[in-house]
């Protein structure tokens, strides 16, 4: 053997033993490995068994599962044709049923409900723990859907069509494999889809890069290739844009989680829409096409402001033409969570300091016409569903001490009453909601919501558990939770809900002020709400605790690592925490518009000073962290809470670990499983803040 292969074989060699002492835990990165699962379920089995036998455990078991499968729950409504659809489970229907009932008993308020599709059933016929995951139906009379189910509870979807007149699944009917893909009708016998179609059509991100017009009765491999993305997109995706009988196929290429060209479809061609990248699309009413701004807009010398709402002549805009009108400009303290349309009238759910506003717009002579809902003040408003066939709609209304309540509403007259509203699963009398501002690091000032007994006593002994999230422009907004109410707030706790950067609070430059270079701004806001509860004497570090998940599993986990003298408990779930890998496992590669490309020398600079994975030490005072995963997690991979623990454990930290076999990133499947995962949290929140 010649001297030089002998050189390349021990220098490939050195650089496996390097790149093995880089990171020696990524064997459990093999979701089902056994050797990794044999770990796994020596973690959970000892964090069960340990929290489990705690004493407030099985309280908040049995009270959490009441919760969850209460008959008194109320049936929210999805509005198609005639019918209101709802997907329903209780302790009679574990893994749930698919339902409707004719929308005018629905509306009177005494619906009828038929049951369609009973997932309970077909997981026993198929011996597959199916979850549903959601419908796409034909218009106008939706006779037919096309079902998505998945295998576990992951992101990846199985399709098939489903008659609701035989209540069954077409035999002969459209059927997708497994894939992080979709379709919608675009007529009877017509499908346009974006789905995994054999080597070379998936993007590093693992979605879809091809859309395909698909005719009934031929194969797959056949369907009509209309467009086609590059592989380093995040996606590129097709539906159907309706406006009233109109109906538009719309393809959406995304080269970043937050930018998104669009195209149209129509005679046979491709017309770009001319609008910015970054613009969210909204939909169409009355032939105006409505958009949201995430970055200013000069057209022909005038500036459109972000986080401007707009809307374009949409057959003029086909043309090449821009005839735009502004809808609504929020301030610094305001932005639009949400925009949905009935048949006639445009709804925009506006947040004025984190405090929901709901206002119906009319496009009348060229113009846009706007009249605020008296709604309930002081909480949060959600638009539930909208009628295409009328200006019916409902609306939720909660905050952390009233319970959700739906509205029946109707947009033409500016009318609402009350549809149904939840028990009080809690006394909610003895707590109140104030709302405070902190100072980050940088002098911004930090909104936060705290909820509390009235009768508090400012010692410095209040366990205090402080959720955040801060990424992706999400808004957190007041919530009721039952379980949260019953677990937590009754048994002494206190809820702290921060708004920090990164979120959607304050409009799309609260969320790029917490982007890559700026994440850090984001870790600065959290500390600085902590910092100042324990300046307001509600609690000292002994007693706080910090709780996030998914992109706020990263946020805890950075928490924990650069200030762990800050907090005594972390409920670290479904996280984000090698920063290193986090783009080569499952849909990473899709957020580095979020965090930065860590291939990039100079981006993985900025990351790696908070990569959780990378900076965590020997000899420090951390918290004993909760990590909660699940293995059918096909969004943020089980891997990164599994090297974590792994990397602590190690390095003779203390941890608590539990992974769930089923569930995708919602973390369970199945009421049982929610109030598990309840029980195990708050046992251990209550036995280190308490």
């Amino acid at each position: 053997m010649k001297k030089h292969t002998l050189l390349f074989i021990a220098l490939l060699g050195i650089c496996q033993i390097f790149q093995a002492q880089e990171d020696k835990y990524q064997w459990l990165e093999e979701v089902d490995g056994k050797k990794a699962l044999e770990f796994v379920n020596n973690q959970s089995k000892a964090t069960f068994e340990k929290l489990s036998k705690e004493k407030d455990y099985q309280d908040i078991y049995d009270k959490s599962l009441a919760i969850y499968n209460s008959n008194e729950r109320i049936a929210y409504p999805t509005i198609r044709g005639t019918y209101v659809y709802n997907f329903w489970r209780d302790k009679d229907h574990v893994r749930g049923i698919w339902r409707r009932s004719p929308l005018e008993n629905y509306t009177n308020g005494n619906p009828v409900w038929e049951t369609l599709l009973d997932i309970d059933e077909l997981s026993k016929k198929d011996d597959i723990k199916w979850v549903y995951k959601g419908s796409s139906g034909l218009y106008p009379d939706y006779s037919r859907f096309l079902i998505r189910l998945s295998k576990g509870g992951g992101d990846a979807v199985v399709i098939k069509e489903f008659d609701t007149e035989t209540k069954s699944f077409l035999e002969d009917g459209f059927y997708l494999p497994e894939s992080k893909g979709y379709a919608s009708y675009v007529n009877e016998n017509t499908l346009i889809v974006s789905t995994d179609f054999g080597e070379g059509t998936m993007t590093t991100s693992g979605y879809p890069s091809q859309v395909k017009l698909w005719k009934r009765g031929t194969p797959l491999k056949d369907a009509q290739l209309i467009y086609k993305g590059e592989p380093s997109d995040v996606s590129t995706n097709g539906y159907v844009m309706r406006d009233g009988e109109k109906g538009y196929i719309v393809i959406d290429r995304s080269p970043s989680f937050f930018t998104d060209l669009k195209f149209i479809w129509t005679n046979n061609k491709i017309i770009k829409l001319d609008i910015p990248d970054d613009a969210s699309t909204k939909g169409i009413l009355n032939n105006q096409f409505i958009i949201q701004l995430k970055s200013d807009w000069t057209v022909n010398s005038k500036t459109y402001k972000i986080g401007t709402l707009l809307s374009l002549n949409f057959t003029e805009l086909l043309k090449g033409n821009k005839k735009i009108q502004v809808i609504l400009e929020p301030d610094e303290f305001s932005s639009i969570s949400q925009v949905s349309m009935t048949k006639n009238k445009l709804l925009v759910n506006l947040l004025s300091n984190v405090i929901s506003q709901l206002h119906i717009y009319s496009f009348n002579d060229g113009k846009w016409m706007n009249e605020k809902v008296k709604a309930p003040d002081f909480g949060t408003i959600s638009i539930v569903a909208t009628n295409d066939l009328s200006d019916q709609y409902y609306f939720n209304f909660m905050n952390f001490i009233t319970p959700s309540t739906l509205y029946s509403a109707n947009a033409s007259n500016n009318t609402f009453k009350v549809y149904q509203s939840l028990p009080a699963f809690f006394d909610a009398s003895k707590y109140e909601v104030k709302q405070y501002k902190a100072k980050s690091k940088d002098g911004t000032m930090i909104p936060y919501f705290m909820i509390a007994a009235k009768d508090m006593k400012n010692d410095r002994t209040n366990p205090t558990l402080v959720y955040a999230y801060g990424g992706f422009e999400v808004s957190e907004q007041p919530f009721y939770s039952a379980t949260f109410g019953t677990a937590w707030l009754e048994k002494g706790g206190v809820f702290v809900l921060a708004n920090i950067r990164g979120g959607g609070e304050y409009g799309p430059k609260w969320h790029q002020d917490g982007m890559k270079e700026k994440r850090q701004n984001v870790f600065d806001d959290l500390y600085a709400v902590s910092e100042d509860l324990i300046a307001k004497n509600i609690t000292t570090p002994k007693h706080l605790g910090v709780m996030g998940g998914s992109n706020g599993g990263l946020l805890v986990g950075v928490a924990f690592t650069q200030r762990p003298d800050l907090y005594n408990a972390v409920v670290c779930q479904v996280p984000l925490l090698d920063m290193q890998r986090y783009n080569k496992l499952l849909a990473g590669a899709s957020w580095m518009g979020e965090y930065g490309n860590p291939d990039i020398p100079e981006e993985w600079e900025y990351i790696k000073k908070y990569s959780p994975y990378h900076n965590l030490k020997e000899g420090m005072d951390y918290p004993e962290v909760f990590f909660y995963t699940c293995t059918r997690d096909d969004r943020v991979h089980p891997g990164h809470a599994r090297k974590m623990v792994a990397k602590m454990n190690d390095m003779g930290y203390k941890t608590y670990y539990y992974e769930n076999t089923e569930g995708g990133h919602a973390g369970s499947s199945t009421n049982e499983q929610s109030a598990k995962m309840n029980a195990m949290t708050f046992s251990y929140l209550l036995m280190k803040l308490k």
